[in-house]
């Protein structure tokens, strides 16, 4: 039988183009808005991975705009109850639900704070889309599966069409145009040759650089709560200033790479670690000696990247069948975390 997750999975595509469709004139309006602000800086506001979306969103502004782009800690408003100074800044806050107190607290304050805020949500009416200045609906469709997928490419496809609506840049919106269909391209990679390697694994690194890292936490947010396998993410960079001392013969690590300036950095990295003799899969032609996982080419880096978290989702899904779990109830996780 095949599992809502998988099925949710399947259905990434097909969300992605009723988003671009039926959300574009807010999605317009939110990217005017932010090019009249022409904020300083931008807050990000989540959890989960919905805060992967907003983390991938912080290297797409900083990378197309050059404007810096901070993750703000909810509990700054809902526990510490900070004022904010934000007169000449903006805040992307992201929710599956719209509906987390502290979430809505914290978008509230940056409000207050002076903030244009912008929601991308998928639930509408809800408390945070009422509250900001402008919100887009992901469009992602009901997801029943407790771990987000469809919701989390849709957060950020998203994001970049009104990142693209406010730096009105040509190679993005042409990217972003055709991602349907290479979502879809990406649906059909096959990464099964993980399963059997991480199936009686304990641990297991998730390494990135810029946007991948964004989606190298939001696979090990994957092993976890569907696997109840151990995995952390870093920066190819950072694993090697003390993370690298646990890397023994055969310790599994995974590499995204995406077709931008930093793919030889993380191949560098991935072959390093391969001479210590780890298990070593890359996203990428480049390197020497690590295990080469299928990709696909979108016509621009940022879309690259987020096309790797596809196979991956088809990828975490079957493994966690292979280690006898359902995937779409974890035990320890409900759909819809309301924290204070």
């Amino acid at each position: 039988m095949t599992s809502m997750m998988r099925q949710e999975i399947n259905e990434i595509p097909q969300a992605a183009a009723r988003l671009l469709a039926d959300s574009n004139g807010a999605i317009a309006e939110a990217g005017r808005r932010l090019r009249e602000r022409d904020p300083a800086v931008v807050a990000t506001i989540g959890r989960g991975s919905s805060d992967h979306a907003a983390y991938f969103m912080k290297y797409a502004i900083e990378l197309e705009l050059g404007i810096p782009v901070a993750s703000l800690g909810p509990s700054l408003s809902s526990i510490y109850e900070v004022p904010l100074k934000l007169e000449r800044g903006a805040a992307i806050a992201i929710s599956q639900s719209g509906a987390s107190p502290d979430i809505v607290s914290l978008a509230r304050t940056t409000k207050t704070g002076g903030a244009l805020v912008v929601a991308l949500v998928n639930t509408l009416p809800s408390p945070l889309a009422e509250m900001a200045a402008m919100s887009v609906d992901i469009l992602a469709g009901k997801e029943i599966a407790v771990a987000a997928t469809k919701s989390f490419t849709n957060s950020i496809v998203a994001g970049l069409a009104v990142l693209a609506a406010w730096s009105d840049k040509p190679e993005l919106r042409r990217a972003l145009a055709a991602l349907p269909e290479q979502l879809d391209r990406a649906l059909s990679l096959d990464w099964s040759d993980l399963v059997e390697p991480l199936r009686h694994s304990e641990s297991l690194y998730m390494l990135g650089r810029g946007p991948t890292l964004a989606i190298a936490s939001e696979a090990a947010l994957k092993c976890k709560e569907t696997c109840e396998l151990h995995a952390e993410a870093y920066s190819s960079a950072e694993v090697l200033h003390g993370p690298v001392s646990l890397v023994a013969a055969n310790f599994p690590i995974i590499a995204f790479a995406a077709r931008d300036k930093a793919e030889t950095s993380i191949a560098s990295t991935a072959s390093g670690l391969v001479a210590k003799n780890a298990a070593v899969y890359l996203t990428s032609a480049k390197g020497e000696g690590p295990h080469h996982l299928p990709f696909i080419e979108t016509g621009h880096p940022l879309t690259d990247a987020l096309a790797l978290i596809v196979p991956y989702y088809g990828m975490v899904e079957a493994l966690s069948r292979a280690r006898g779990f359902n995937p779409d109830k974890p035990a320890a996780l409900k759909k819809v975390t309301e924290t204070q």
